[in-house]
């Protein structure tokens, strides 16, 4: 199962960036277990300069923008379904 983290304070685009991965999850139909940080210390504990950030598997993707569905889907490693 992946285990995948959306950093942020909880402002617009990370909660864009939360809900455009659930929504990539859902139509692969993979498992994974989402969780949203938004304490600054463990923010912090993660290699970033801004945020909305992503990790999956606790390496971190992508930070400071919103990537694309096929970007997210690229990263969780399975081809886009069109």
């Amino acid at each position: 199962m992946l285990t995948i983290k959306v950093l942020g304070p909880g402002c617009a685009a990370c909660q864009r960036l939360e809900a455009l991965t659930r929504k990539v999850i859902t139509e692969l139909g993979l498992e994974a277990r989402i969780e949203k940080v938004e304490d600054l210390d463990a923010i912090l504990a993660y290699p970033i300069l801004a945020t909305p950030a992503l990790v999956i598997n606790e390496r971190v993707v992508c930070a400071g923008r919103i990537p694309s569905r096929a970007e997210i889907a690229q990263w969780l490693n399975v081809p886009e379904k069109v």
